[in-house]
């Protein structure tokens, strides 16, 4: 996951951010800036899915005619499966398309993918938004995140968040659903679409079972597992080690990576500019960094320099290294 700087970004270290919150900047742009940036387009959703789901299907195709070396594939193809999550992430937040039936059809879809549900996710994570980096509510800080070496590798290879999924559906679909971010009222739908991704995924590996065929776990269950852990390294960047404050342009990191990276996670490496606006379209995030970056107070120049520094931090204080406040131009 080495990363290139781009848009013209330095990753010189210094210090030319204002301090001011995310309520601060809001009040401070003009009706004009607002309007613009907060414009919704099903075009620019559906040409970024395409491009997505386009190279899922390449590859699945080239893995189902087991072209030469075919099993190398796998991991490639797990990524871009397993990355769908920033664009469930991103229809969640009905930013992803103008319609809101498209960005409900993609989150339900996406989720069935990653094993996520995603009626049940839009409660955990608006709690996340709503208490970025509070010890006390936000669901994110539920498990701990990684304080030693051992704890780093166990999170990275994804097992916990794998137990995790799964817990969560079957515990829903038994009814149990004690999540205190999940209204009462909701309860009853987060168990039915417990009940549904059950009973598709039973149905699916029923039908796997008697054809004999293996297709499925080639282009999809054994990519997932490869790819979740660039999915972790790539989550752990978002607010790891940043301070337990309420300001978002300090709780939450902006990662200066390259293009093909931040495509695949649908501009979320923009993360500070995301929670600071989350109705923000992920297309705008780019002309919403150029008006909040001299407030971004947690940022960090590529996902490789990021886990260097956790590494070699690893235990220390939250809102210590790694830390890098980087001078833009």
């Amino acid at each position: 996951m080495n990363d290139l700087l781009s848009d013209g970004n330095s990753a010189e270290p210094g210090s030319a951010q204002v301090n001011i919150d995310q309520r601060q900047f809001i009040a401070s742009l003009t009706t004009g800036q607002r309007k613009r940036l907060s414009t919704k387009s099903d075009l620019h959703g559906l040409a970024h899915l395409a491009v997505h789901f386009g190279a899922i299907a390449g590859l699945s195709a080239l893995i189902g005619f087991r072209v030469p070396f075919w099993p190398v594939l796998m991991l490639p193809l797990g990524v871009l499966i397993i990355f769908l999550f920033t664009a469930l992430h991103e229809t969640i937040h009905q930013t992803a398309f103008k319609s809101m039936w498209l960005n409900n059809v993609v989150a339900r879809t996406c989720g069935f993918l990653i094993v996520l549900p995603a009626g049940w996710f839009r409660f955990f994570h608006f709690a996340h938004h709503r208490h970025t980096q509070d010890p006390e509510n936000d669901p994110e800080l539920a498990s701990n995140k990684p304080e030693t070496v051992l704890q780093y590798i166990i999170h990275v290879s994804g097992i916990p968040v794998w137990i995790g999924h799964f817990r969560t559906i079957f515990k829903n679909a038994a009814g149990r659903c004690d999540d205190d971010f999940v209204p009462v009222s909701a309860r009853g739908k987060v168990q039915r679409e417990a009940l549904g991704l059950l009973a598709c995924y039973l149905l699916i590996a029923t039908v796997s079972v008697i054809t004999g065929s293996p297709v499925l776990l080639h282009i999809w269950v054994i990519p997932v597992i490869l790819g979740q852990p660039f999915l972790r390294l790539y989550l752990l960047a978002e607010h790891g080690r940043c301070p337990f404050v309420a300001n978002m342009f300090e709780n939450s990191r902006t990662t200066f990576t390259n293009f093909l990276m931040r495509r695949l996670a649908w501009n979320m490496p923009y993360h500070a500019e995301h929670h600071a606006v989350p109705t923000i379209p992920f297309y705008r995030l780019p002309e919403l960094h150029v008006l909040t970056r001299t407030h971004l107070q947690q940022t960090e120049a590529g996902y490789a320099r990021f886990h260097g520094k956790y590494l070699r931090n690893i235990g220390g204080p939250y809102g210590q290294p790694p830390v890098s406040v980087d001078k833009l131009g």
